[in-house]
């Protein structure tokens, strides 16, 4: 009865950790071996007998009958006389079975069970969850926070797993409170020790991807496919889609009536800025598409390079480069061109001058801060404001008013 009593003490075991009566025996199992071989030296003439569905278990000790004065080995040999306390008929050579009670074992030794059992139902159950989460890597996830700290929000599902938000795989503009639910994908899954680790994203650009998934029904169906996703997150994000079906329109069916379809998406990812363009294997209508909302005049590729120089009126560089530089960023990597801007007409004024020709008195690496924004020409800048030119380049105001002050000087002369 020992034995029943211990296997229905260990059955709580099951049903806390969602463990399977039948796995849970072979655990079982593995842990009284190793519990017999400490005591005995080795598990080889033990039988243990589990059944599952009671619940039972028994613990049987083959040992060979020996005379009573040649007993050399006393966990693998038995005398003639203890032999025949158990059956009267036995004789010397045969073979004797003879139950092992838990109890024979000690209570040390029992006690050493129960923490190694835990141990194991332990492994067995991060494994599971290693294996459970390793397979749904890259899709989205929701769970609730537990804990937040200053660089990492920790999370908790329906079945207290915890998973891990960096502060680095945040939206710059999230904000999370105890509680709160959290949608993200899970990015990876790392063995820390024994124990997994879950990362989850709310970053990646397979996030969004997951997002289109979830709230168009036809990126679901695969009528709509994702051909690139590229983003800067919290803030702005280029979207290219393509279909077979020559009757549908996926920039139309991806945005919806008046927006209605994104707008569940920019709300999850902090009311980012999401263009969805056509994709066509026409790098040269690409890279225009991607440069939207500016309207491209023309372009020049160059393939071994890589690069490709895009000519625009004076009035659409700027939407072509867009806040900081982001359209234009993203128009880059969406293509996989590096984006050169050139105005069309070098401004088509006669009088304006070339920033590089001031070299002599601006140094290089301002120069280039103003050609990231299409601004090459002392008139260009000229016409901008301070204030907004700080915001939008790396330069301090003092730096972009003695840059006016020179460019001034060469009006005025």
């Amino acid at each position: 009865m020992e034995n029943i009593a211990l296997i229905e003490s260990f059955s709580e075991f099951k049903d806390d950790k969602l463990i399977d009566r039948v796995t849970l025996m072979a655990i079982l199992e593995d842990v009284f071996r190793n519990a017999l071989k400490k005591k005995y030296g080795s598990d080889d003439n033990f039988d243990i007998i589990i059944n599952p569905d009671k619940g039972d278990m028994e613990i049987w000790q083959r040992r060979i009958v020996v005379a009573d004065d040649d007993l050399d080995l006393e966990h693998l040999e038995i005398t003639l006389s203890d032999a025949r306390k158990i059956e009267p008929d036995f004789e010397i050579g045969e073979e004797v079975s003879e139950e092992v009670k838990l109890i024979d074992l000690g209570r040390r030794a029992i006690l050493a069970l129960r923490q190694n059992l835990i141990s194991k139902i332990h492994e067995h159950d991060n494994t599971n969850l290693y294996k459970q989460f390793k397979d749904i890597i890259g899709e989205i996830y929701t769970a609730e926070v537990h804990h937040v700290r200053p660089r990492v929000v920790i999370l908790v599902d329906d079945e207290g797993n915890e998973i891990v938000l960096p502060k680095e795989k945040q939206i710059p503009s999230d904000f999370f409170r105890k509680g709160d639910n959290v949608k993200g994908i899970i990015e990876s899954v790392e063995l820390k020790g024994n124990k997994p680790q879950i990362i989850m994203s709310r970053t990646s650009e397979k996030f969004l991807e997951k997002l289109f998934e979830q709230e168009i029904p036809e990126v679901f169906d695969g009528l709509i496919m994702i051909k690139k996703v590229v983003r800067i997150p919290g803030e702005k994000a280029k979207v290219a889609v393509d279909s077979y079906d020559d009757r549908i329109d996926p920039v139309g069916a991806c945005v919806g009536m008046k927006g209605s379809r994104i707008h569940g998406i920019v709300r999850e990812l902090g009311n980012e800025n999401i263009d969805v363009i056509n994709y066509t294997t026409n790098a040269s209508l690409l890279i225009t598409r991607a440069l939207s909302p500016a309207k491209v005049s023309s372009v020049k590729i160059n393939e071994e390079t890589k690069h490709a120089e895009v000519f625009l009126k004076l009035e659409e560089v700027s939407k072509a480069i867009g806040r900081g530089g982001q359209n234009i960023k993203l128009a880059g990597q969406l293509s996989g061109y590096e984006l050169d801007v050139i105005r069309e007409g070098s401004a088509t004024e006669d009088d304006d001058v070339e920033l590089t020709e001031f070299s002599d008195e601006i140094d290089g690496w301002i120069i280039d801060e103003f050609a990231k924004l299409g601004l090459d020409t002392a008139k260009s800048i000229l016409k901008q404001d301070v204030a907004d030119l700080a915001r939008r380049t790396d330069l301090e105001e003092e730096t972009i008013q003695e840059v006016m002050r020179i460019l001034k000087e060469e009006f005025e002369d």
